[in-house]
């Protein structure tokens, strides 16, 4: 190598300073004297002068091709020029990309997938132009064609790499968050929506709106640079005021080196920042934080063609954004990957599946707690990492200081410089100042269930919400401007057409955690109030409002233990909602609610009101339903005697608690103490309602039910057709207690033979089941077991034996595999495989069905002596089946 190297002149964009640095140091290092430009984007005479002077005294240039140096105006000046003034072209290809068309015929050094090689590569092809002269567009034919690769083909049917003439501007002023994570769907549907069509890409706005801390700015700045290939300018711009518009729309104008960018009225720079918007085209425009959109006016361009994306917490933009997508929380397994990888206990690219099983559940626990808010899983990260705490340590400490952890920031994380309170604290301030009404709707919404709460609670409950609330909650126009101003903020989301009203969990923790604990306990005794006026009574029909209050009248559980709440108001929708649960046959559910509101009676009313009977009965009949019959009758008898004593002998409630003990006594198989009592609320009923009443059809249905277990078939047949008759008429032909009827007269019709008659009652029955309590309600299954049964005695055995087989599952999976509703299907399974002839498979299960019914009903329980009767049977034929031993056969012969 001769002691004096020609010059070169490296072109290249700055985003690739650190590839250039090392590449200048290692040309060095060989000799060479490359110049490369340190000074980025700027303007002046003086600069661009001495870029001119370095490439006219080059004889080669190395082009660094890369997705930012193709879309660079300075890098294709520097082309141009080396091109006119005959100057060696070398690309360097270092980070993929699509290749202008000009380039695609020189021969390039490949760096992409070792720099070692490809430096290896460089250095030969230089020397070889030291050896011998080359033509000016290109490397000498000789080259090494191993490591001087040709272009790659153009793929057949891809879109053709722009030749990009305009300068590609880009000042988004944070680099790319190492740790983003997930948001693939959103930032694809955003990509699609800016890109609608050919034509309509040209104009279009977007607007990603949710609340603060939901990930809004970094999925922005991902965009930003995971298509800034697309565009020919990246502009970002503050939005959250009018001053950091004006600030940062002056340094467009200095960036863009437009005429008049130091004028003194700043609003002639915005104009001119606007009019070069209108005249180029291409460019992707980042308004972050505008959420008062109405100061967006005077900065947007009028006819443009490029794209403008807003990050904003109103969920109304109006006429700034042509569309808006919701950014919502994170998915849980995005959660657990941001999570991981933020507290470094995962490698940055490493999947999920690598995270041991120990370290995903802690986790999992942990983003459910934080409800897969972005920021917050950072700032949980961002401690793990600082403080080198384990997962489980950080969720006992958030267990105890919840507020203090949502407040606090990190020291290292440049991402997310705000904690979640602190993000929070300005729209909550915001809303008190703007709508006082508003504030208290946040604070009630704060101690109800976050998801899906009903509006019906505000309009129904308006009188129990306190005077700054209630009157706005009573007036439709009054309400609507409240929760207008919390989705300016994006603090509730609301589904106009359910009419229900959603928020994060977090939100109410920071906002609880914040009140005083008097103020705590106003608002969780006025939102127990709201949610008993909002409940309604339980029946059939009311059955949807009951499932939309559900998960609130639970909420208030926890409020009236928490804070200790006892009145006559808080015991009601714990009941009312029992008693839905228990119709719905979530018997676990509906015993707890039952058992305080039961509590909170006798506490508030007294032992001996009537309110304590109502809750002494319907807690009993879940005990029955449960199969706990001992725990039942001694509340049934209580409820009796308040009932009698309070509402008199001939009450219809009286009745009903008669009707009930009675089915109670039916259970245990004690037939003659229950046929006088159901005869004596039958009576009560007819005398005391109309005779075509649904409660009258109950005791009609209870008796001819005693009658079948007492094989008096004549007497129960035209009850159940009577019960039949009144429910298909009061309450329609799909009410389950019709259903109910049916599935009795089915089961006498089985007993009595009459299979032909008993089938389409059975699957009637079954179809009203299946569709309106569900395929795993207890009564479901009950049809399913009965259905069997008649097909079993109709030799069908394999529909038996798979109908059996179901309702064996529902009833273990809702009633537990103690109940005695698992040990009857045990005991037809195992007396359907007796038939066939599968002693093996039958034995098991005439066990566990005696061991069932021995300790629920007891050993003399007619159904307990039935099992205990086939299971010796089988025991008898199973040992006659079995082969004699020689012995045998021999004592027997003698």
């Amino acid at each position: 190598m001769p002691d004096q190297l020609p010059p070169l002149f490296i072109s290249y964009s700055h985003a690739d300073s650190d590839f250039v640095d090392r590449l200048d140091a290692d040309l060095r290092n060989q000799g060479w004297n490359p110049w490369v430009d340190r000074h980025g984007l700027v303007g002046g005479l003086r600069w661009r002068r001495e870029l001119q002077e370095a490439v006219e005294s080059a004889q080669i240039l190395l082009i660094v091709l890369s997705p930012d140096a193709i879309a660079s105006q300075n890098v294709q000046i520097e082309y141009d020029y080396a091109l006119e003034l005959g100057k060696l072209i070398v690309p360097v290809y270092y980070r993929q990309c699509n290749i202008p068309m000009e380039l695609r015929a020189i021969q390039w050094i490949d760096f992409r997938h070792s720099y070692e090689q490809g430096l290896a590569a460089l250095l030969q092809a230089l020397q070889m132009h030291l050896d011998k002269a080359a033509p000016a567009t290109a490397l000498p034919n000789n080259a090494t064609s191993a490591s001087i690769v040709p272009p790659p083909p153009q793929e057949v049917g891809s879109k053709p790499e722009p030749r990009l003439e305009a300068e590609a501007p880009w000042n988004v002023p944070f680099a790319r968050n190492p740790f983003f994570t997930g948001r693939a769907q959103l930032l694809e549907r955003l990509h699609q929506l800016l890109n609608r069509s050919q034509r309509a890409a040209l104009s279009q706005s977007l607007a990603l709106s949710g609340l603060g801390g939901i990930g809004k700015t970094q999925t922005a700045i991902e965009y930003a640079y995971r298509y800034r290939d697309e565009y020919s300018a990246v502009f970002w711009v503050r939005a959250a005021s009018l001053d950091t518009l004006v600030t940062d729309f002056v340094a467009l104008a200095r960036l863009l080196n437009l005429p008049g960018q130091d004028a003194q009225d700043q609003m002639l720079i915005v104009a001119a920042v606007k009019r070069w918007l209108e005249q180029h085209e291409g460019w992707l425009h980042i308004l972050n934080n505008a959420d008062d959109v109405t100061l967006l006016a005077d900065f947007l361009p009028g006819e443009y063609q490029g794209h403008i994306l807003l990050t904003t917490r109103t969920q109304a933009t109006g006429r700034v954004a042509t569309s808006s997508l919701s950014v919502e929380k994170m998915e849980m397994s995005e959660s657990l990957q941001l999570l991981l990888h933020r507290a470094k206990l995962l490698a940055p690219d490493e999947p999920l599946d690598n995270a041991p099983r120990k370290l995903r559940t802690q986790a999992r626990k942990l983003v459910e707690e934080l409800d897969g808010l972005p920021l917050a899983l950072d700032q949980a990260g961002a401690y793990i990492e600082e403080t080198g705490c384990t997962l489980s340590e950080y969720l006992d400490l958030y267990q105890k200081h919840r507020l203090a952890l949502l407040k606090r920031q990190s020291s290292v994380s440049v991402d997310h410089p705000e904690s979640v309170a602190s993000t929070w604290g300005l729209s909550f301030s915001k809303v008190e100042q703007a709508n006082p009404a508003a504030a208290e709707l946040l604070r009630l919404c704060t101690f109800l269930h976050p998801d899906a709460i009903p509006e019906e609670i505000l309009t129904e409950g308006a009188g129990e919400l306190g005077p700054v609330l209630g009157p706005d909650a009573a007036d439709a126009f009054l309400l609507n401007e409240a929760i207008q101003v919390l989705r300016r903020y994006s603090l509730v989301k609301r589904d106009p057409e359910a009419k229900l009203l959603n928020l994060h969990r977090l939100v109410q923790v920071v906002l609880k955690e914040n009140l005083d604990e008097a103020t705590r306990k106003q608002w969780a005794e006025r939102t127990v109030r709201a949610v008993n006026a909002a409940f309604p009574e339980v029946s059939f029909d009311t059955w949807a409002r009951c499932e939309r209050c559900l998960p609130h009248v639970q909420a208030c559980a926890q409020l009236i233990d928490e804070y200790h709440l006892s009145f006559q108001e808080a015991a009601r929708p714990l009941h009312q909602a029992g008693i839905y649960l228990r119709e719905r046959g979530l018997y676990a559910q509906a015993e707890p609610l039952l058992q305080r509101s039961l509590a909170i009676r006798e506490q508030v009313s007294g032992a001996e009101h009537t309110e304590t009977a109502s809750s002494l009965n319907d807690l009993a009949q879940v005990y029955v339903y449960e199969g706990k019959y001992e725990q039942a009758e001694p509340l049934y008898q209580r409820a009796l005697t308040i009932r009698e004593q309070v509402l008199g002998a001939l009450d219809p409630q009286t009745a009903g608690t008669l009707n009930d003990l009675a089915v109670l006594y039916t259970y245990q198989g004690k037939y003659e103490q229950a046929e006088p009592l159901v005869q004596r609320a039958l009576s009560i009923r007819e005398q005391a309602l109309a005779p075509t009443h649904p409660d009258v059809a109950e005791s009609l249905n209870n008796l001819a039910w005693v009658y079948r277990y007492q094989g008096k078939y004549e007497q129960a047949e035209p009850l159940y057709q009577r019960a039949l008759s009144i429910r298909e008429q009061a309450l329609g032909p799909k009410h389950p207690d019709v259903a109910q009827s049916l599935d009795n007269l089915a089961i006498l019709y089985q007993a009595q033979g009459k299979y032909m008659q008993a089938e389409p009652l059975e699957q009637r029955a079954l179809t009203i089941y299946e569709k309106v309590l569900g395929a795993e309600h207890p009564d479901t299954a009950i049809a399913l077991l009965y259905l069997a049964q008649l097909y079993q005695f109709q030799s069908q055995n394999e529909r038996a034996q798979s109908l059996y087989q179901r309702a064996l599952t529902i009833f273990e999976h809702v009633l537990g595999p103690e109940h005695p509703r698992v040990a009857q299907c045990l005991h037809e399974l195992a007396r359907l495989y007796t038939v066939q002839g599968q002693y093996e498979q039958a034995e098991p299960l005439y066990q566990r069905a005696l061991s069932i019914r021995e300790q629920a009903l007891g050993p003399e329980h007619p159904d307990t002596v039935k099992v205990r009767g086939d299971y010796t049977e089988l025991l008898h034929t199973m040992q006659e089946k079995q082969p004699l031993t020689p012995q045998q056969e021999g004592e027997k012969v003698s």
